[in-house]
């Protein structure tokens, strides 16, 4: 049986995969479920948060995501029984492959999988919805009437969020970076969402949103990453789409929520001070906390 590993020997280097090939799995414990996986998915791996938490080994599995059929439970496992179907995020410190056949996992990282949902959807959409959820739910509290502003509407983490907006009957606005991107958000069912194309540069999304809100600003902001600096002193790989930090802070109503995924946001005292008249806040969402932390256990396996 064959597990897929990442294999990244210096700092900086590009990471090569490998597959291992592994002995008979373990005796399962207590508390273990093992799991035919039937689906995985393979999302990005960040090494430097690894390394940051002391994680970084010489192999790092790949494949986070998964979906199968319980095969096997330990002796006080509670929640699964063999056949069961599962969906679950193996935690930041496991040491299994979900690119694998066969794999064991804590039962509490699982949870049973809806029947209507295919096996590939199941694992496809876990980690962009959990993130949504987290950003929505606990890191704003997103309710009827509220207005949400979520930055490429068409990524994955995007639609989902847009999608969980509007089922609380929120007003969402969404940006598009191409007219595909257009298109595809404007075919979303249900319908509703305001779709502002910022493909060619001439929009102001700023100007927009407050059009759109009667001037007021919207509730809820979620990015996909920001601009710190100025066009001409932005690092070309930075994608010129994204808005600029000034915009988002703008853009923020009174009380106004800003969620954001960038980890290396610099904010400066005017910045600070507009945060401070509006009386807006700023939260980072990683929706790795979950993983990091098992105090609110609960609360992550009532999101999956």
């Amino acid at each position: 049986m064959k597990a897929l590993y990442g294999q990244q020997n210096s700092p900086g280097e590009e990471m090569t995969f490998v597959f291992q090939e592994r002995e008979n799995l373990p005796p399962t414990r207590d508390h273990d479920v093992k799991v035919q996986v039937r689906a995985c998915a393979l999302s990005w791996m960040d090494t430097k948060l690894l390394s940051e938490i002391k994680l970084k080994n010489e192999l790092v599995p790949v494949g986070r995501e998964i979906s199968g059929v319980v095969l096997e439970v330990g002796s006080k496992v509670t929640f699964f029984q063999p056949d069961d179907e599962v969906v679950g995020i193996l935690p930041l410190d496991s040491e299994e492959s979900g690119v694998c056949e066969v794999i064991l996992v804590h039962e509490h990282y699982l949870v049973h999988k809806p029947e209507k949902v295919c096996w590939v959807e199941a694992a496809g959409a876990l980690r962009d919805g959990l993130r949504a959820y987290t950003a929505l739910h606990y890191l704003s509290q997103v309710s009827p009437g509220t207005s949400v502003l979520v930055l490429d509407g068409a990524s994955p983490f995007g639609t989902i969020a847009i999608q969980l907006a509007q089922h609380r009957g929120a007003k969402v606005i969404s940006t598009a970076h191409s007219l595909e991107d257009k298109q595809y958000l404007e075919r979303l069912r249900p319908a509703g969402a305001r779709v502002i194309d910022v493909s060619h540069g001439k929009i102001d999304v700023a100007e927009s949103c407050l059009e759109e809100t009667g001037g007021l600003g919207v509730d809820i902001v979620l990015d996909a990453g920001v601009r710190l600096y100025s066009a001409e002193d932005e690092p070309t790989s930075k994608s010129q789409l994204l808005p600029h930090k000034h915009d988002i802070i703008t853009v923020l109503g009174v009380g106004g929520h800003w969620i954001t995924m960038e980890k290396n946001l610099q904010l400066d005292p005017p910045d600070s001070h507009s945060l401070f008249l509006k009386g807006a806040t700023v939260s980072f969402l990683n929706d790795e906390i979950w993983n990091l932390s098992n105090v609110q256990q609960g609360k992550y396996l009532d999101i999956l």
